[in-house]
Formats: C-alpha cells, sequence, structure tokens
C-alpha cells in the first residue's frame, strides 16, 4: 500500500558564501522549513496552511514555492494522485538564509516519498530550483543544492557538485531583525561590473575550492573574500562594516553577506572560535541598535530529510 503522508524539514542555508554568487551554499543547523504531503484524489496541489514564523504566503501553488516546486515534480512523473501541503515556516523571509528555498525543498522531499516510484535526491533538483524562481525572479541553486545535499555544494543551472568540507570548520551565522527582499538586492546588481573585478572574485572562488579538495586552510583562508558583489550590497545592512570587522577580529578565515542579506556569516577552523565570534557579531549589531539571533553550524551539516 503506497505511502499517503509524509512530513520533511530542510535547514536554513548560506547562499554564495561570498566567492560564489548564485553558485555556492552550504547549510547550517537550527533553523529550518517544514512541510508536509499528503495525497489526494484529485490531479493538483492544494496549500491548506501556513503557519510559523511567516504566514502571509501565497495560497495559490502556481505562487509559492513549495506549491510550485511540487506541481513540477508531479508533471515530471505523471504522478496520478494530487497534494495537499501543509507548510511551517521556521525561516523568516527576506534574511538571507534561504527561507524561500526552504520550503520548496522540503516539500519536494516529503512528496518523493509519496511516488511509486522514489527519485535519487538530486533529481529533485530542477524542481525544488522551479519553486525557488517563484520568490528570487530567477533560478539560482546555492540555496536549494546544499538544502537537498547538505554540507557545502556547488550548484549549476543543472548539475549539484558536493565539495569536501575540511574537518572542524564551523560558520557563525548572526541574522539582524532587518529584511531585505531578494529582488531588490539583485537589482543593486544590475550594473557593469569591470574585467579586473570578475577575474580577482574567480580567483578567490578557485583558491576556496581548491582549498577544500586540498584539505588546506590556508588556501581557503586566502579566498574567502567578496570583491564582487559585497560592496554594492553592504549598504543594505546597517552596522554590516561593524560586524564583519567583529568576526575578522575574532579570527575569522573569512566573513560576508549570506544569501541576499542581511545575515551575516564567517567561516573559521573550529567550534569555540565560531561560538565567541557569534557573540561578538551580535554586540556589533546592537550597537547599531539591531538585535540579531546568532546560530554556531558545522559547515558540513545535514540537509533535508524526512522526519
Amino acid at each position: 500500500m503506497p505511502t499517503r503522508e509524509a512530513t520533511a524539514f530542510a535547514p536554513a542555508s548560506v547562499g554564495n558564501v561570498a566567492v560564489g554568487y548564485d553558485l555556492l551554499g552550504h547549510v547550517i543547523e537550527g533553523p529550518g522549513d517544514r512541510v508536509t504531503a499528503r495525497r489526494n484524489n484529485g490531479r493538483g496541489v492544494i496549500i491548506e496552511a501556513i503557519t510559523g514564523t511567516v504566514t502571509d504566503l501565497p495560497l495559490e501553488a502556481e505562487s509559492n514555492t513549495a506549491g510550485r516546486a511540487v506541481q513540477s515534480l508531479l508533471e515530471a512523473t505523471g504522478a496520478g494522485f494530487g497534494i495537499t501541503l501543509t507548510i511551517e515556516k521556521g525561516i523568516p523571509l527576506g534574511s538571507g538564509l534561504g527561507g524561500s528555498a526552504a520550503s520548496a525543498s522540503a516539500a519536494v522531499v516529503a512528496v518523493n516519498a509519496l511516488l511509486d516510484r522514489p527519485l535519487p535526491v538530486e533529481a529533485l533538483y530542477p524542481h525544488a530550483l522551479a519553486g525557488e524562481a517563484v520568490a528570487s525572479g530567477s533560478v539560482h541553486g546555492d540555496n536549494v543544492g546544499p538544502q537537498l545535499l547538505g554540507g557545502l555544494v556547488l550548484a549549476t543551472p543543472d548539475r549539484l557538485v558536493r565539495i569536501p568540507v575540511p574537518d572542524g570548520l564551523h560558520a557563525a551565522v548572526v541574522h539582524p531583525d532587518h529584511r531585505i527582499d531578494t529582488r531588490d538586492a539583485r537589482r543593486v546588481l544590475d550594473r557593469p561590473f569591470s574585467i579586473d573585478t570578475i577575474v580577482a572574485q574567480q580567483t578567490r572562488l578557485a583558491l576556496v575550492l581548491a582549498g577544500c579538495f586540498n584539505n588546506d586552510l590556508d588556501l581557503i583562508r586566502e579566498g574567502l573574500s567578496d570583491v564582487l558583489v559585497e560592496p554594492h550590497r553592504a549598504v543594505l545592512i546597517p552596522g554590516f562594516t561593524a560586524v564583519k570587522q567583529a568576526a575578522l577580529d575574532a579570527g575569522a578565515m573569512g566573513a560576508s553577506i549570506s544569501g541576499a542579506g542581511p545575515t551575516v556569516f564567517a567561516w573559521f577552523e573550529g567550534r569555540a572560535a565560531a561560538q565567541t565570534a557569534a557573540a561578538d557579531m551580535t554586540k556589533a549589531f546592537a550597537s547599531h541598535d539591531m538585535k540579531a539571533t546568532a546560530y554556531v553550524s558545522p559547515v558540513d551539516a545535514a540537509g533535508a530529510k524526512l522526519v
């Protein structure tokens, strides 16, 4: 007898990771979205309820990241049933933590468990992407990729590559009580960039990837900085310069904006250093009248799962 109901959890994520705009991301332990999917006798997707940190999201499936992702999955697999979804939001929207993507990722993982022939997790990627595009207005996998696979992931438009993470690498991730719409954050990048800036950013991405594959922390430390996107988005985040400096003063290998912001992340060689820095970064936001919530997580954290 086929499974008729399943619930999945997808964790928050750090998009871009300073050097991989729209390409590189990793998940973090702690916040996430939970989606329950039930088979129904129809042929479409019904969103029954949305609860949690955000409730004023569209109930129309085609306008909701989870709903659109499931529509795409059902269409591709020719499933002979409909789906009813309930969504529990644990990630604030406009936070830079992959909140819109997490609903899509959790939804496809839950619905995949209801299929007569479930797909490999990598095959869920294009459907989660279709959902994410509803919110961001573009197709980019730096959030849904790591949410599906876990850890650090290179996400091209049609491929996911799991990147090895050196042992002990931790992230301090600090989210201020402030919202930035992803579309607005992308709009500030609608400008020409010099070839020198692009090459400098490519160099940094290459150093970080080489450092991960070779377990060379010095290479990662040399590369983990954003000269392409951060200079234009930093002005959207009150206190960003002070928060980044607090992370660097605490020994960060690098620090930058998570996704579209306003969350700021930093990488450290161990948990203790990340915990110290998270407290300092939170204080730096407070000095600019910004309340903030801090998370400390292994970079190589687990991805979406059935619960």
